[in-house]
């Protein structure tokens, strides 16, 4: 009795066959609909970033203000750390998405949509790496840090060091900035840390 062998050839052939072409266009279009998508939200996640930066100026000018209208009550200093925390946390998650957007579209989509399209990464969304071999964007990170810095570190640091040399020697408000100087520090070093210095930043 004879039975027929299916040879690996044969079977490799009747797999293509049954696989259907590659709609090329399509994928593009779902690629840049990616795009399209993924920019958007890197805009709107950077107008709310940079709005933090108002908002910060208004809470730690209000809070001064409620501070300076009570006069004696230097505990109150107590109330800018955590401003300036929440909204340095804040800042700071914006800042890592707005950079994880533009890695994944550098990294992940930049080539996806060249092999679409036949071409090589360096001709598609040119602009996405341009910007980034600018000769003075490391000096501009290192400003970029220091800026960060001084809004949402610097004023935490100096309100502490004003409770503990001049406020009330009480205990709760002891581990209470003991607590608010530890969480500065964490974000102190979480800000520096997503500043990326290096010339392959994330930004």
């Amino acid at each position: 009795m004879n039975r027929s062998r299916r040879t690996p050839r044969a079977a490799d052939e009747r797999t293509e066959r049954r696989t259907p072409p590659r709609d090329t266009a399509a994928v593009s279009q779902i690629l840049l609909s990616e795009y399209e998508a993924l920019k958007a939200e890197q805009s709107a996640r950077i107008a709310a970033r940079d709005n933090l930066m108002y908002a910060t100026l208004a809470a730690l000018a209000a809070t001064t203000t409620a501070i300076v209208s009570t006069a004696g009550r230097t505990e109150l200093v107590l109330l800018l750390p955590p401003v300036c925390i929440v909204l340095g946390w804040t800042y700071l998650v914006n800042d890592e998405k707005i950079s994880d957007i533009g890695r994944y579209l550098r990294t992940g989509l930049r080539p996806a949509l060249a092999a679409a399209a036949g071409a090589d990464s360096a001709e598609v969304l040119r602009w996405e790496t341009a910007h980034r071999e600018e000769h003075r964007r490391n000096a501009g990170k290192h400003l970029q840090l220091a800026v960060d810095l001084l809004m949402f570190v610097v004023p935490a640091l100096i309100a502490v060091t004003v409770h503990w040399v001049t406020g009330p020697a009480h205990t709760a408000l002891l581990v209470a900035s003991a607590a608010e100087l530890a969480a500065v520090a964490v974000l102190a070093v979480r800000i520096t840390l997503a500043a990326d210095l290096s010339s392959e930043g994330t930004t």
